[in-house]
């Protein structure tokens, strides 16, 4: 099978980039700089390499940096970012703080005749994000791109196969990204593009079915997408050592506790556990307004709940959970930025009876997730049901989470999903809800003076989930949201729609 490897230096969009490509059926496979030897690169058969961004600069004391003499492997290497500046240093150019000023965001970039730009226009709208530049090439490299503030946007040295892109054409925000990365793999690597996700799913079940073997397994089931299919994928490896325990903290959505156990307790027919666990984390969330807290609490009670039941059913070895790769790029992976941690990655505790963790579906994004489980025969409502964070609710209501505060953003959340089908848009926009503020404003209902909540309805369209637009909901569409909304619920005065992209905000507002 041909690979790609994707030689990690700790940014924040280095899953992403394997994503990418294996979007286009090339497997690649992620690894640390500093734990891959040039050895196992040769004996690995690698079609071509790409080198990630990072946060660090090139120049620093303790920067990441691998072996030069990969260079000289004759394997293909696509520097990006970081990676551009890396190949750059190793090869002998010079890398310097930029003089007129850093690039963040969308950048025009002018590129050249070229390989890696074949069917690329030479005007064309990239995404940048870097405060140091490539101020000297490196002997036999050649500037093949440019943009206003950055002399070399891009480089390479076409007789040895090295070349650098200062910009990132693995996000969606880079217009001719994906055009960029294909040429790189099928024109510069050579590549057959054959591999599948049968491929991923064959190679896990089989994983999971020797690593497993006569271990009792307890998974975290939600009842979205991403536990769900790690659900069927584990009982397909490991049967009726699966136990499946879903916790109903009482922060789920409308009607989303019976649909659980209904789908898999009786359509499914997996072993299901439903633990109605409402006041026990109410109480732990008492008083509690800070984000980062709540999702610690959360965290912390979800494996405390998955011990007390250990206790009850035996011997239990591992847990599992339907943890994803954004989630544990946001909770922060090496030496990626800590954006939020994940009640399923950043918020565990570091003192649980389990021996090991199980997260089959770690590397994979959401779209990915959706096409395993379609592969695996579950339902298609079940796989494109909206994505829902293992917190809850709680990271959807801004400041301390009450009862009443849970039933209140349960309805307004319901109608505005309902108001999204109805138009027809669950496909379009990737993920819709409310969120109730902490804002509260004067309001008239009938000839009475109000002062009730503000709730925000959200709507984002996006491929992975690392980077997001807000999804352009007809006015119609959220008027009827908003009255129905308003008239409905008598606590609530106010509806707002939020207008803001990722980055800067995350989806969730919390």
């Amino acid at each position: 099978m041909e690979k790609i490897l994707v030689l990690d230096f700790g940014g924040q969009y280095n899953q992403l980039i394997a994503r990418r490509v294996r979007a286009m059926q090339v497997y690649a496979e992620i690894k640390p700089y500093h734990k891959t030897t040039l050895s196992e690169i040769r004996s690995e058969g690698y079609k071509g390499i790409i080198f990630t961004g990072g946060p660090n600069s090139v120049y620093a004391e303790n920067a990441p940096r691998c072996d030069g003499d990969i260079l000289t492997l004759g394997i293909p290497v696509l520097g990006i970012c970081y990676g551009a500046q890396l190949i750059a240093y190793l090869a002998g150019g010079e890398v310097r703080a930029a003089e007129n000023g850093s690039e963040y965001g969308k950048t025009v970039v002018y590129s050249e005749e070229n390989r890696l730009f074949q069917d690329v226009p030479a005007v064309s709208e990239c995404f940048m994000s870097h405060t140091d530049y490539i101020a000297t090439l490196p002997k036999g490299f050649t500037t093949i791109a440019h943009t206003d503030k950055c002399p070399c946007a891009a480089m390479c040295d076409e007789s040895r196969k090295l070349y650098a892109v200062q910009f990132h054409p693995e996000v969606t925000h880079t217009v001719y990204g994906n055009q960029i990365l294909h040429n790189f793999l099928f024109s510069v690597c050579g590549c057959a593009g054959d591999w599948k996700m049968e491929d991923f799913i064959e190679r896990t079940i089989e994983k999971y079915r020797k690593e497993l073997a006569g271990k009792k397994v307890l998974l975290a089931l939600s009842g979205g997408v991403d536990s769900s299919v790690a659900a069927v994928l584990l009982h397909r490896a490991i049967g009726k050592n699966l136990t499946c325990v879903f916790v109903d903290h009482g922060l789920l959505r409308k009607d989303e506790g019976d649909f659980v156990e209904h789908t898999f307790g009786e359509k499914f027919g997996v072993h299901l556990l439903r633990i109605n666990a409402e006041e026990r984390f109410l109480g732990k969330l008492k008083g509690v307004t800070e984000p980062e807290k709540k999702r610690k609490i959360i965290g912390e009670e979800f494996i405390r709940v998955f011990e007390d039941e250990a206790k009850n059913i035996g011997k239990v070895e591992c847990l599992a959970q339907g943890t994803i790769y954004p989630d544990v790029i946001e909770s922060g992976k090496g030496d990626s930025a800590v954006i939020k941690s994940h009640h399923n990655v950043g918020g565990l505790p570091s003192v649980m009876s389990f021996e090991s963790i199980v997260e089959p579906l770690r590397d994979l994004f959401k779209d990915e997730v959706r096409e395993v489980g379609e592969k695996l025969g579950i339902p298609h409502a079940l796989v494109w049901r909206q994505p829902f964070p293992g917190p809850g609710l709680a990271v959807r209501i801004i400041g301390e989470i009450t009862k009443e505060k849970l039933d209140l953003l349960r309805t307004a959340d319901a109608i505005f999903r309902e108001e999204m089908e109805r138009a027809g848009m669950e496909r379009e926009a990737k993920q819709y809800f409310a969120v109730l503020t902490s804002v509260r404003s004067v309001g008239v209902k009938g000839d009475s003076r109000t002062y009730g909540y503000t709730i925000a309805l959200r709507s984002v369209t996006t491929d992975d989930f690392m980077t997001a637009e807000w999804t352009r909901v007809p006015f119609e569409v959220l008027e009827r949201a908003s009255s129905r909304i308003t008239g409905e619920i008598a606590e609530v005065t106010r509806v707002v729609y939020d207008i803001t992209s990722k980055p800067p905000a995350t989806v969730e507002w919390e």
